[in-house]
């Protein structure tokens, strides 16, 4: 099904215009594909707006500018960095890769990245559909979209601004809907479309699956860590942050701050890193807002009922995620017990503090406090609300699997463990993608290889078919109620009953509480 390499460039006609795009490893890919107007100008801080096409035929062979965000020059000691120029305020565009264009009407796997709200892009060599497409016999779609003050700042009662927020989500609502009326064109079925995100993606995927706009847009989802467990604030408790934010940019509105230029925007959000920082917890800057308009209510929610309940749903978190912003921080290394109990406290209550704390540590022999610290705001954040997810949509009959990632790596004398974001190069089957990534130095080539195709190759299963299953992976069952199966993914890989039981039943406290 590849394109063949001498073959000529490959052309799409759509109703906006005509695409020239190229070929690439063995398939088509056309890059830099605009899907909704630049939100510039007077469309700063609007929702996503048709696009009016072009006249002639567009170059579609290199990527569009990643939308702005903070950069730092030789990356971070963890992922090598989630972002790099070009940036510009002009990014809203998604970039396809296809084993052909023509009538195939093959399964369409979109991919929202993730980034913390703040970086990221669907032109990393990371996220490339390369390999989907070529073994998968997949079209695969990566997006770019609004980031940090860009796409998540709510404004409020001010102006035209007060009805709205989620810029971010109008802007991948309008990259679904160009999907639909386009895919076609490239060889996509428009009625059989994924949509993966992970981390921040994956909560967007979510709250795309509960959009009243979305319904009929796409059938199955699959969520990669998604911190489910973040309180999504309301736009009365969100003004305190924009405030924030209009003070350190120097601004006293937002009719000013449209003056600014995006690298203004870009060096205040760092200010409000520092102000929303909170001891062990995860820093999230920006956030979505639950503004009764564009999202109704938490993404944790949203696949529990109504249409969104008959989504396929395959859900998955990995064993040690905090390690990821937590375990390389030399400040978080001298953490006491005291100081790990108070902030126990702060989720468990100062009664139950201590003795949650043992619980954890006794599950993790030689554990020392920022450990402990570690394996809670894992279970917080990602580990129990994902589980929360899944027990009640089995609780439902609907569809759903989970998996945990538990490959630890050996990089940084193994501290990092399966943290955050340690699965995606298994997933894409791409690791020539991420040598510039710290956290994949000293992995078992074989290990890594092995572990890989039974990962990527499930996700092609559920692309294609709502199932993960496939010859080379031991049966993965639906988690339900009773067994609660759920696939570890390790250096041996199994289907384990209840793999995350001890945080399940130990959080499960604060719901049995009168």
């Amino acid at each position: 099904m590849a394109v063949s390499q001498d073959r000529i460039p490959p052309v799409a006609d759509l109703s906006a215009g005509r695409l020239q795009g190229a070929v690439d490893g063995g398939v088509a890919v056309f890059k830099g594909v605009p899907y909704a107007a630049p939100p510039v100008g007077a469309l700063r801080w609007r929702p996503a707006q048709p696009h009016p096409g072009w006249s002639g035929t567009r170059d579609a062979t290199a990527f569009g500018p990643s939308a702005p965000q903070m950069f730092m020059e030789g990356g971070d000691p963890v992922m090598g960095g989630h972002g790099s120029p070009p940036f510009g305020d002009d990014c809203l565009t998604l970039n396809v890769w296809t084993p052909a264009v023509d009538d195939g009407r093959r399964p369409v796997l979109v991919w929202i990245h993730g980034g913390g709200f703040v970086s990221g892009s669907g032109s990393l060599p990371n996220y490339s559909g390369e390999a989907f497409a070529r073994d998968g016999d997949l079209v695969v779609v990566s997006i770019n979209y609004r980031l940090g003050p860009l796409g998540y700042l709510h404004f409020g009662g001010e102006g035209e601004e007060s009805e709205v927020g989620n810029f971010w989500l109008t802007d991948q609502l309008a990259a679904l809907r160009w999907v639909r009326d386009n895919i076609e064109r490239f060889g996509g079925d428009p009625g059989a479309i994924t949509v993966a995100g992970q981390s921040g993606g994956a909560i967007s995927t979510a709250a795309l699956a509960g959009h009243p706009e979305a319904q009929g847009l796409f059938q199955r989802v699959i969520l990669q860590s998604p911190p489910l467990g973040l309180r999504i604030p309301t736009p009365a408790e969100y003004l305190e942050r924009t405030d924030a934010y209009l003070e350190i940019a120097g601004v006293k509105d937002a009719a000013e701050l449209r003056e600014l230029p995006w690298p203004k925007l870009i060096e205040a959000a760092g200010g409000l890193f520092a102000h929303t920082m909170r001891w062990g917890y995860w820093p999230t800057p920006f956030l979505p807002v639950r503004d009764g308009v564009t999202l109704l209510e938490h993404p944790a929610d949203t696949l529990l009922h109504g249409e969104a309940g008959d989504i396929d749903v395959m859900i998955g978190w990995t064993r040690e995620e905090a390690n990821f912003g937590f375990a390389l921080d030399g400040g978080y290394d001298a953490a006491t017990r005291h100081q790990v109990i108070a902030r126990i406290a702060e989720t468990f209550g100062e009664d139950d503090a201590a003795e949650v704390y043992d619980s954890y540590a006794r599950t993790r022999p030689g554990a020392r406090p920022v450990d402990v610290l570690m394996d809670l705001i894992t279970d917080e954040l990602f580990r129990v609300p994902c589980l929360e997810l899944a027990e009640a949509r089995a609780g439902m009959g609907r569809p759903v699997w989970a998996y945990q990632f538990d490959l630890p790596t050996p990089a940084h004398s193994g501290r990092l463990a399966a943290a955050h974001c340690l699965e995606l190069p298994f997933v894409f089957s791409n690791f020539d993608n991420w040598t510039h990534a710290p956290f994949l130095e000293g992995l078992d080539p074989a290990v890594r290889g092995g572990l890989a195709h039974s990962m990527h190759e499930s996700w092609i299963a559920f692309v294609r078919t709502g199932d993960p299953n496939h010859p080379d992976l031991p049966t993965w069952e639906r988690y339900d109620a009773d067994a609660r199966q759920t696939m570890r993914f390790d250096s041996v890989v199994t289907a384990v009953g209840d793999l995350a039981g001890h945080s399940r039943r130990l959080h499960g406290r604060l719901r049995d509480r009168p």
